[in-house]
């Protein structure tokens, strides 16, 4: 065995391992046999056989080079996965995701890289410069791009910025020059408003005095008078017909002189009573003075008639008048501490404006902190009231010359702003024309970040504006849903003919013999349109392939099952004709009498011309046994069937029966020295030729015949079960 092993004599070895005199010789044999295909034939030698030992070493050898082989197998497998998948993405445009990719393909190539074929690994680093150049070539547009855009950004600030200046400064002279014209006209129109104000107060009075002339009232007419001189003087040069109707007046209250003098006198003590019950009323402090000036205009009315004790009564309207005027004196003078207050806050509220009009950025300011500023001060300076008209004008012109210079560059902002969402309202308007319905839906989001962008605009025209734009917007999500209830309708539809052709395939796979065949010929046209229907609900894909492939699968072995029906039958045929071509032939070799062959014959060829199909050269060796009478030499003709029997037992792992071990054991020698390392399997190609080999063969005796048929049909039997 020593010197089998050294001089590397593998048949000498694997002989060792089958026939060595000691288990000790088999073993150390079986340990040094290297080759797979030596190792695979020599199992199938010792298999069944008594030296289990022997079977375990070579069974333990084999597995670890089947493991060893796998690892590689593996190995070389992920190592021209991994180098295509590089290959792949170098010739790859760059995306969004190119960087990490190569990442993760560097990283599965290092953990194979070194166990690569040199040239591989050369061209693998050439696919991974090539992917790098590309990855590389992307920043730098990027970064062209990147100071491109940034220049034009820097350009267009800049023209902006000097636009705005000079818009600013336009503006600014404009309202200036709008302002002083303004104001000379509205100086010029209260003048003369003024003037014609007068002129109607005056010929108002006149015409009051005379119907108070009328109705009796000479002392209120007497009143207005004093007042139509009081307006005489600020008034312009009269009219001929005021002249006139004012001489008229003068004419009547100078009839009417000697007539109060009989009727002042108890008209003066009248006015005494009604002040000196002033004191006791309850009246508010602006209703008092308002009646305790009426009682004066009377008075002094009443003054120009005659009359007695005019002095005396004249002290008495006097004191009544200064004691009843006291709560509006008191009123009067907390009223004008109240407008010097408000004065003082006016003050304080326009120095506040002024430092934020000057804080205000003027190329980026917080509109709506300057929106929030104009209006809570215009509210708090109306809240500043009364004031003294006449001190209060300068801070007027103050305040409105600081919130109209906010207000018109709040103005100028609110039509940039209007200008920009008027511009994104007609963006949204043309989605509508989008056939991209995703593409429509994500630029109409990003048209909503850009809204909420844009600077403040007036409430009104920002509600008018988003009521427009949302709509068009709500018309692009509103498209889109009846484009998705479409394709959904689409999908449902797609899923209801999947159903279709599963069930087609699974009632196919339940059906047996010609019509299950003669259906099997539609699988590839289910197959086809199948894939023809496009895509599927996603929740229902997966389980809808499952289903069609598993279909599928049953029908394939359903039809594979029958093939093999229809196959055993064939072989069953073959032996049951074999069988009756024995019997002829065996009666043929015992010399029966020529009516006894006729019979028998017939009854083969009955038997064959039944049949409609063979196994493949089947009927010819039938054929040949029917006209071939073969050797008469029984006991040699169930050698041969024997040995028929050896030979698929050996190729199916069956056990041999002990009365023909050393039949199978010499069998075993003999093929190990003509055919070392051939490799044997119990395929069905083989077992077939066997089962022809049994056909041809001589007749023999019905009881030995039926014990080795049933030993050979046991064989292909477990064939048939270890075939994948």
């Amino acid at each position: 065995m020593q010197t089998a092993i050294d001089a590397r004599d593998v048949q000498a070895v694997a002989r060792l391992v089958v026939a060595g005199t000691s288990t000790r010789v088999r073993q150390a044999a079986a340990q040094a046999i290297e080759d797979p295909d030596v190792l695979r034939q020599l199992i199938r030698d010792v298999r069944g056989g008594n030296d289990k030992n022997v079977y375990k070493v070579l069974t333990l050898k084999r597995d670890a080079q089947l493991e060893q082989t796998r690892r590689l197998e593996q190995l070389q497998a992920e190592i021209n996965a991994a180098s295509a998948a590089i290959e792949r993405h170098s010739q790859r445009a760059y995306d969004a995701s190119y960087r990490s990719q190569l990442d993760q393909l560097e990283t599965r190539w290092g953990a194979v890289a070194e166990q690569a074929d040199p040239a591989l690994r050369g061209r693998v680093q050439q696919w991974i410069a090539r992917a790098r150049e590309t990855l590389a070539e992307h920043l730098r547009q990027v970064a062209a791009q990147a100071s491109r855009e940034q220049a034009a950004a820097h350009a267009a600030a800049e023209a902006r910025r000097l636009r705005e200046e000079e818009a600013q400064a336009a503006a600014a002279a404009a309202a200036e020059h709008a302002r002083i014209l303004a104001e000379q006209k509205q100086a010029l129109g209260e003048k003369q408003e003024a003037e014609q104000q007068a002129l109607r107060q005056v010929g108002d009075s006149i015409r009051k005095a005379r119907a108070a002339l009328g109705d009796g009232s000479t002392s209120r007419a007497a009143g207005m008078r004093r007042a139509i001189e009081e307006k005489l003087a600020a008034a312009p040069p009269l009219p001929a017909n005021l002249l006139s109707q004012l001489q008229q007046l003068d004419q009547q209250l100078d009839e009417l002189k000697d007539w109060k003098s009989f009727s002042v006198a108890p008209k003066r003590s009248e006015l005494i009573e009604e002040m000196e019950l002033l004191l006791e009323a309850s009246l508010d402090p602006l209703a008092l003075a308002e009646r305790i000036k009426s009682l004066q205009d009377e008075w002094r009315t009443l003054g120009k008639g005659a009359g007695e004790n005019i002095e005396t009564d004249w002290q008495r309207f006097q004191e009544a008048t200064k004691k009843a005027y006291q709560p509006c004196s008191e009123y009067f003078a907390a009223q004008a501490l109240v407008r010097e207050e408000n004065l003082r806050r006016r003050d304080a509220l326009l120095g506040k404006l002024t430092a934020f009009e000057r804080a205000t950025n003027r190329e980026l300011p917080d509109w709506l902190a300057v929106v929030r500023v104009l209006r809570e001060t215009k509210q708090e300076w109306r809240r500043c009231s009364p004031v003294d008209a006449q001190a209060a004008k300068p801070q007027q012109e103050g305040f409105a010359s600081l919130t109209a210079s906010l207000q018109a560059r709040l103005d100028a902002e609110y039509a940039r702003n209007v200008s920009q969402r008027e511009s994104l309202i007609e963006r949204a308007r043309q989605l509508l024309a989008s056939d991209d319905g995703r593409k429509a839906i994500d630029t109409a989001k990003e048209l909503q970040q850009q809204w909420r962008t844009v600077g403040p605009v007036p409430r009104e025209v920002d509600q008018r504006l988003w009521a427009e734009f949302r709509q068009h917007c709500d018309a692009v999500f509103q498209k889109r849903q009846q484009d998705f209830a479409a394709y959904a309708a689409g999908l449902e539809n797609n899923k209801a003919q999947a159903l279709a052709l599963c069930e087609q395939l699974e009632n196919i796979a339940a059906l047996e013999g010609a019509e299950l065949l003669a259906r099997a010929g539609a699988l590839g046209e289910l197959r086809t349109a199948f894939e023809a229907l496009g895509e599927f609900p996603r929740a229902d894909t997966r389980e809808l392939r499952n289903r069609f492939d598993q279909g599928l699968e049953r029908c394939k072995k359903s039809v594979a099952r029958q093939h093999a029906r229809d196959a055993e039958l064939a072989w069953s045929d073959l032996f049951e004709a074999a069988k009756q071509i024995r019997a002829y032939r065996l009666a043929v070799a015992r010399r029966l009498d020529a009516a006894q062959l006729d019979t028998l014959k017939a009854a083969a060829e009955t038997c064959m011309a039944s049949v409609q199909q063979w196994p493949k050269g089947g009927l010819e060796a039938l054929q040949q046994a029917l006209v071939d009478e073969g050797s008469s030499d029984l006991a040699a003709n169930e050698a041969a069937l024997k040995l028929l029997c050896i030979r698929a037992e050996i190729l199916t792992d069956l056990p041999t029966p002990p009365e023909d071990q050393a039949l199978r054991r010499d069998y075993q020698l003999q093929r190990l020295v003509q055919g070392m390392g051939q490799r044997l399997r119990a395929d069905e190609s083989q077992l077939d030729l066997l089962a022809i080999e049994w056909v041809r063969a001589g007749p023999v005796d019905e009881v030995a015949y039926e014990s080795l048929l049933q030993r050979f049909r046991r064989c292909r039997e477990r064939g048939g079960a270890a075939k994948p």
